[in-house]
């Protein structure tokens, strides 16, 4: 029986980012349930990276991951893992207080734009919805996949065992660590098991005695609508309403949009409802002059909250040896560099990083304890 110190559940982008940050300092195996790593949340991503987006924390750690975004390691991908995007944030005129509670919040890092300077920007918002917005010049497109396959890359370099179609049936004590059972009977062995699993977090902690944190799965729709005729999208910046009833940006010329639902689900692979898509449609084309003739193709992802909806990282409380890495929301990829150093500091008995402490993250923020 293979025994290890870190066994992850889980290779979304959480899991492949903790096995990226401890692959070279202790002996991994990361284990995904399906046949593909990335198959539910992460490759269901807007691909958006916005520092002003989600709450203090998620904010923090975004900050945080920027300089990896901007300066991977050598060799790490072929491509920028970011481009310029720039979002939009923009309210009618009953949302002007969001929109000042927005710039507020974000100490005025923004730019607040007029109705005018707004619709020169995005020329098919419609004057009669826009009243005024504000502008994050500095958020990016992201690549997600590139992000994703360069943290796997990585792992798998760095000595990491990663396995697929490994889906974890039992999680026993075993001494000072854990036995791990898989549904094909396979069996490993690890000091600390590190639940990355996602809208199934609650349940891989089941299966070790672990109490749930209270992980909300909250389904979310996306489609790709053709850009209005003869119109050039390509320039626009992603446009979200303040109040998140819906966004949208350009993609390889099209436009993906959502309606920003939050529908609570149990974990399961998600799919678009037909009302949803309707919605999404309803909403923008009410904020903008977008006809919408056909959606050309409609998806469904999980984002996975706790009740304060920051992430949950560290070990619990209960249980030595079992470690969270969950509740990562839908800011899992714009966090996802400081939050893998997080992981990999917490895990290993380390202090934060300082940089990430220096942002405003602190142990007591991401601790399962909290929720509890």
């Amino acid at each position: 029986m293979s025994r290890f110190d870190f066994l992850i559940v889980g290779s979304g982008m959480a899991g492949a980012g903790a096995a990226y940050e401890l692959a070279d300092r202790a002996s991994v195996l990361l284990l995904e349930r399906e046949s593909a790593h990335g198959y539910h949340t992460t490759g269901r991503s807007a691909a958006l990276y916005i520092e002003a987006y989600g709450n203090a924390v998620i904010r923090s750690l975004t900050r945080s991951s920027r300089a990896f975004f901007e300066a991977p390691p050598e060799g790490f991908c072929d491509y920028p893992l970011l481009t310029p995007r720039g979002c939009l944030y923009v309210a009618r005129p009953d949302q002007a207080e969001a929109l000042a509670a927005m710039s507020a919040e974000t100490n005025g890092t923004m730019e607040p734009l007029s109705r005018d300077a707004a619709l020169a920007l995005v020329p098919s918002l419609r004057p009669e919805y826009v009243s005024a917005g504000l502008l994050e010049a500095a958020a990016m497109d992201a690549d997600v996949e590139a992000l994703h396959q360069g943290l796997l890359r990585g792992a798998r370099q760095r000595g990491a065992d990663v396995r697929l179609d490994q889906n974890v049936t039992a999680i026993a004590p075993l001494g000072d660590a854990f036995r791990v059972t898989c549904a094909d009977g396979a069996t490993y062995e690890a000091k600390v098991v590190i639940n990355a699993a996602g809208a199934w977090a609650d349940e891989v902690a089941g299966l070790a005695g672990v109490a749930p944190v209270g992980l909300q799965p909250m389904r979310r729709t996306a489609l790709i609508i053709d850009a209005p005729p003869g119109v050039d999208v390509r320039a626009w910046p992603a446009v979200i309403d303040v109040d998140e009833q819906f966004y949208f940006k350009p993609d390889a010329g099209r436009i993906l949009a959502s309606p920003a639902d939050e529908t609570p689900s149990e974990p399961h692979d998600a799919w678009a409802d037909d009302m949803d898509v309707a919605i999404c449609i309803d909403r923008i084309q009410t904020a903008a002059d977008i006809p919408v003739q056909r959606v050309v193709r409609s998806w469904a992802g999980l984002r996975n909250f706790v009740a304060d909806r920051s992430p949950v990282i560290g070990f619990d409380d209960k249980v030595p040896g079992f470690f969270w890495l969950a509740g990562q929301g839908g800011y899992g990829v714009q966090t996802a560099p400081a939050a893998a150093r997080t992981a990999a500091a917490l895990a290993l008995g380390e202090p934060l990083p300082a940089d990430i402490a220096a942002n405003g993250v602190s142990v007591a923020s991401l601790s399962p304890t909290r929720v509890r």
